[in-house]
């Protein structure tokens, strides 16, 4: 990119991380609804659901019939995940309009092996036996490259924080796998389900794979913000990398998202991908996402969870521009309901306080409207 930032990817995870933390009640019409919403947005990757056991996850019960009845869009990647080879079966059935994640085939290994068996009743140690026979099957498919892992990456609710040692440890490891095997590593995925992750050490992690393995160019990270950290997190990483590189980044609308296995809940949260698609247009990062549309879907969420979430955008809106930018005599702006000005109009802050006796102007107001009025539309942003 000129920029010199990297090319960044979002993968829209409400449906399936926000979902599986949200009332099991909530139903099938409602989660169609949201994903048709979240179809027309611009979204190029799409994760409908988990085909797991109700009995563990019974907000996903329903998630067969969600795929059989939502309306694909084409251009759209919609993919789902599976822990097991029961649920890969279920989900080989809706493919298409479901299909594989890009960064499969990937080995992956928890460092936090409390979590892992919480999460999948697997052990760490069992993960890693796991590994010749996943790379097995990527070389009988013919698979031209792969990917390598970790999730839990930071740190542990239960064993504490991580260090980048062991981080690098447990990636070389697949890495050298791979390698024997003759299959070439050019992507790795991190994930911190615990909300471990802190922004000085998310960029020097990255580094730290950059320097060691030059032959990966896209880096996937699925961070959590039980803390706070994931935004700032995820900024450094796209400070870390360059115009060769690829930033896959995991949001969900409304920053909802979490795993009951993890000890926050749905305090676990993640990046709402409305404030994170503000943030990449204002660094000039071209997502190919309709900010207006992501902030109504971000709406349509409240209302199909029924409680409100975590964004900020919105609820306050992007930075006005142009013809955006607001009225000079607006009224006391004191409520969020009024605050919603900004994409309703007027009827938001109707009956508001206004002390003003007499219009407000600015010269140097009027000065950016007569400079606007005599340059050609397509040269203002």
């Amino acid at each position: 990119m000129e920029n010199g930032f990297p090319t960044v990817r979002i993968i829209e995870e409400g449906m399936r991380e926000g979902m599986q933390i949200e009332s099991a009640d909530i139903s099938v019409d409602a989660k169609v609804r949201l994903l048709d919403a979240l179809s027309t947005t611009g979204l190029s990757t799409i994760v409908v659901g988990s085909f797991v056991s109700p009995r563990w996850t019974p907000q996903m019960k329903d998630v067969d019939e969600l795929v059989s009845r939502f309306t694909p869009v084409p251009g759209v990647r919609y993919t789902g995940l599976a822990l097991n080879e029961r649920g890969r079966e279920r989900m080989s059935r809706y493919t298409p309009p479901l299909s594989e994640p890009a960064e499969f085939p990937r080995t992956l290994v928890h460092l936090c092996d409390v979590f892992v068996r919480r999460n999948t009743n697997r052990s760490q140690a069992e993960e890693i036996a796991d590994l010749p026979r996943v790379i097995a099957d990527a070389v009988a498919s013919g698979a031209p490259s792969a990917g390598i892992g970790i999730n839990a990456a930071w740190g542990s609710n239960w064993l504490g924080p991580f260090d980048e040692e062991s981080r690098m440890a447990m990636l070389e490891l697949q890495y050298q796998l791979w390698s024997e095997a003759g299959i070439p590593v050019d992507r790795v995925w991190i994930g911190d389900p615990m909300a471990w992750n802190m922004p000085d050490r998310v960029a020097s992690q990255l580094a730290a794979i950059r320097g060691r393995w030059p032959s990966i160019r896209t880096f996937h990270l699925h961070l959590h913000d039980a803390r706070g950290t994931a935004m700032l997190s995820a900024y450094q990483a796209i400070l870390a990398l360059d115009s060769e590189h690829t930033l896959v980044l995991d949001s969900s609308v409304g920053g909802m998202g979490g795993c009951p296995y993890g000890g926050h809940g749905r305090m676990t949260r993640m990046i709402p991908t409305e404030d994170l698609v503000d943030l990449l247009n204002e660094l000039g990062i071209d997502t190919g996402i309709d900010l207006d549309r992501m902030i109504e879907v971000a709406h349509l969420a409240e209302d199909v969870v029924g409680h409100e979430l975590w964004g900020h955008v919105s609820k306050a809106g992007p930075r006005p521009r142009g013809e955006r930018l607001y009225p000079m005599d607006l009224p006391f702006i004191e409520t969020e309901e009024q605050a919603q000005h900004f994409r309703i109009g007027p009827a938001a802050y109707g009956g508001a306080r206004s002390p003003w006796a007499s219009p407000i102007s600015s010269p140097a107001r009027d000065a950016l409207d007569l400079y606007r009025d005599r340059i050609p539309p397509a040269a203002t942003r």
